[in-house]
């Protein structure tokens, strides 16, 4: 592994060794967990906007809304063409 007898060097050449392949791995397709520390920064922006719900399941409703890609926003359903209007009752 290495000539070195120092401890801190021995053991960076050891977990250097152990884990190069999954660098060298990662490196050509470009593998990063950008994407998870994106949604973690975005929870915890939900988190501080809070200020205090009233329950977790409210607090993972918000989080869902957020980040579920969901509006709030009505759609606006109309019947197509040439059908015929449902009766009332």
């Amino acid at each position: 592994m290495t000539h070195s007898r120092v401890g801190p060097v021995v053991k960076v050449a050891a977990m250097i060794q152990q884990y190069l392949w999954m660098v060298l791995n990662t490196a050509p397709i470009g593998a990063t967990n950008a994407k998870n520390e994106a949604v973690n920064a975005t929870i915890q922006k939900l988190k501080v906007r809070s200020c205090g719900f009233c329950n977790r399941t409210r607090f993972k409703m918000v989080i869902l809304f957020r980040l579920g890609g969901l509006s709030l926003l009505l759609k606006v359903v109309t019947r197509p063409t040439g059908m015929p209007e449902a009766p009332l009752f």
